[in-house]
This record gives structure tokens, sequence and C-alpha cells, in this order.
């Protein structure tokens, strides 16, 4: 069974946003067996969205589109779908209710006309209430189909799907079983990892595909089997899965599915009783960033010291200029003084340090672009590892928050 996911709307083509929903849908759609033939992203047009859907519908069993949806006159999916269904729009005394409702309670202001447009939906559509806003999502049937729009608002699309498309897709359709299973690896690039499991690879059976997802600092691989038989293609993905843990144990560090590593950092360290504190140079705050996007990150997690600059790890984290000037302030001596300094200012178990050079300039060292210390200092151990993370800056500064979290987790374990 296939799908098909249309957006609406220039600001995705001209950049301005970027398209986060498809992914989203294809998500959810993927769990309950449906497989996405093609994402299309078309102007708020209706030439454009007559089209693709017109395309889609010949391809897919279920098109869903995003976007076009709101009151202005720049707004013509509404208008569009009529046109294509040969139908007419009506007004919805439910939509209409709820959108007064949103107005009165919210903005406290009486319901402006052209909001009034909201409560017009297709004759032939079951309507969609969406709590969160204005907009109602739509389900068409045609010919066996079923054509769904809805919001393009990130937050109200999302708790259409879940809570509205995903159960009725469930209740209309007969779906294959699809089941992934994907183990990430840490510390290993994608062909290194691929001959090392060449083995599996070379004789999966025929029902398992394996798919590589590399990333800054990781690689994802994704195991899939697809069919109607939901214990047999189980059973064929977790035993190709423990073929390749066996031949990479000391690589994996999970499963997808599982939480990010500072997470499970946060849990290793809650559990524990232990803290933790940051001094970042290059990473500039974003290993302090992730830390404490983690919920209840105050109960272990002291604080951070970004000392971008060479007179900042002098004054703040104290460092020596006799340290920098000998070995330059990109150095292992630097990062284990910013590391062991940090963690008694802080008074924390754990310090992180960091220092680099991230380009595209080399700044206050010689150091080649690129190249990144860092550090980990704790009651038991002083552990501080050179990284060359080539030559893009962004790439560089994400992969060195990675692998810094992949060494901590490794110390904590310790104890």
């Amino acid at each position: 069974m296939f799908a098909e996911i249309i957006t609406i709307g220039d600001e995705i083509l001209i950049g301005q946003i970027i398209d986060t929903n498809s992914a989203f849908i294809a998500q959810e759609l993927n769990k309950i067996g449906v497989s996405v033939y093609q994402i299309t992203s078309v102007q708020d047009e209706k030439i454009h969205i007559l089209e693709a859907l017109k395309e889609a519908e010949s391809r897919a069993d279920i098109i869903i589109m995003t976007g076009g949806l709101g009151p202005t006159k720049d707004d013509i999916t509404k208008h569009t779908l009529c046109e294509y269904f040969n139908d007419s729009l009506v007004e919805s005394p439910e939509v209409l209710a709820h959108v007064e409702a949103i107005f009165r309670k919210h903005l406290g202001i009486p319901l402006l006309e052209v909001n009034r447009n909201q409560a017009l939906v297709l004759s032939k559509a079951v309507v969609l209430h969406n709590e969160f806003g204005t907009a109602p999502g739509m389900w068409i049937e045609n010919e066996g189909k079923a054509f769904v729009s809805l919001p393009g608002v990130p937050f109200e699309m999302k708790n259409l799907i879940t809570s509205k498309v995903i159960p009725r897709i469930i209740k209309e359709f007969k779906r294959p079983y699809i089941v992934h299973k994907t183990i990430v690896t840490y510390g290993i690039g994608e062909s290194s990892l691929a001959d090392k499991i060449a083995s599996v690879e070379d004789n999966l059976p025929s029902i398992v595909k394996l798919a590589y997802l590399p990333s800054l600092g990781s690689v994802r691989l994704r195991l899939t089997a697809k069919g109607s038989d939901s214990e047999l293609i189980s059973s064929a993905v977790n035993t190709q899965a423990e073929k390749i843990k066996a031949l990479i144990g000391d690589l994996v560090y999970g499963e997808e599915g599982d939480e990010p590593l500072e997470s499970v950092i946060a849990q290793l360290l809650t559990k524990k009783g232990m803290t933790l504190g940051t001094a970042e140079s290059f990473t500039g705050g974003k290993i302090a960033q992730q830390i404490t996007s983690m919920p209840g990150a105050s109960a272990y997690y002291k604080g951070s010291i970004v000392s971008y600059a060479t007179e900042a790890k002098i004054e703040l984290l104290k460092v020596s200029r006799a340290t920098i000037d000998q070995f330059s302030v990109v150095s292992a001596e630097v990062a284990l003084e910013m590391a062991t300094n940090l963690r008694k200012i802080l008074k924390t178990d754990f310090a992180i340090a960091t220092t680099g050079n991230a380009g595209p300039t080399k700044g206050d060292s010689n150091a080649e672009v690129g190249t990144v210390f860092i550090a980990i200092v704790s009651p038991k151990a002083e552990v501080v590892e050179e990284f060359h993370m080539g030559s893009q800056r962004e790439r560089i500064v994400q992969k060195s928050v990675n692998k810094a979290f992949e060494m901590l987790q490794k110390e904590i374990l310790k104890f």
C-alpha cells in the first residue's frame, strides 16, 4: 500500500521554512505499514495543485496534503479541491462554533468575516476536528482512494495525524506489516562498518533490506522487512540484527527509539547521584544546550563556562598562560587544564572540556582546521583525546559534541 504526501505553499519552495511535516507524516505512516511513494512540494497555485493531485492519485492509495488552508485569498487549496472533485463548499456549524470560541476565548474579539471562511468545507468531506487551530482537516474518499487535507501548522498537523488520520487509515485499509530495527553505532565510519559486517550483509534473506544512515559521528544501520506474516518478518529482522551486533558489539550504542546519548547520560548521572559541568571553547555552548534540553537537568548539571577567547580561558578557567605559550591554546594540555579547573570551580564529579579549531581560519593557534581536543575529568581518571574532524565548521562542532558525549558515557560507566 502506497501513500503520497503533497506540501502546498510558496514558503517551502523559496526556503523560507523547512518542510518537517512530510518527515513526520512519513514516519507515522511507516509505523502502520503504509509506504510513502513520493513527496511533492508545490506552489499555492491551482494548476500545480491539480497536477500534483492527478499524478499522486495514479500511484497511491492515500494522498495527504498539508498547507494552503488559511482564511486569506492566497490560500486556495479548498477551492482547488472543489474543482478536482466537482464539489462545493458548505459551512460547517461545528467548525464555525469552534472558530468563534477561539476568537472569543483567546483573542477577545468578535469573529472576523474573513475567518468565517475557515468553517467552509467540501460537502463530500468528513471533517477532522482541529482542536488546536481554526483550519479543520478534511477526509475525502474518491473511487476507493483517500485524500486528506490538513493545515500546515506543524503542531496542528501532528495532532490530526495521530488522533484522526492514522486511526482512520487503520480502520479502513488492509495494510501489510513493516518491521524496522535500527542499530545505532558510534566511533566508526560507514565504509569501515560495511567491511566489518560484510559477511551478514552478503547473506541477508530476500525479505530483509539493510540501509546505512550516516550522520555526524555515528552510523545507523536500518534493517527492514515487509510482508503479511508479522511473526516471520519480525523473526527475520531480529535474527539479522543479532548477527550484526555479534560482529560490532563494542561499537553499538543502542537501537533507534532509544533516547539520545545525552538522555542516557542524564539517567546515569541521576541514578548515581553524580554531577557534571562543561568548559567549552569552539563548541560554543552546544554541549550545554543539548544537556539542558533534557527534563530534570538541574539535578545533575551544574553549569558551563564558554571560554571562546584565549583570555577567557586564562581569566575564567584559570588556565596557565605558560601552558598556552608552550603547547598552544589548541592542545591536550589546555583541554585537560580546562576540565580540571572547571571541576574545581563548579565542584562537580565530571567535567567536559573542548578546545579546537573549527575554522575557517586558524585563530589563536597554528593547529590545522578540524583539530579538536576533548578532555573528561572525573574522580577516577583524566582522559584527553585528539581528533581530526574534517574541514567544514558545522560538522566539526557537531561531531565534537557527539564525541564528547560518547567519551563521557564511557567514563560514567566506570563507576
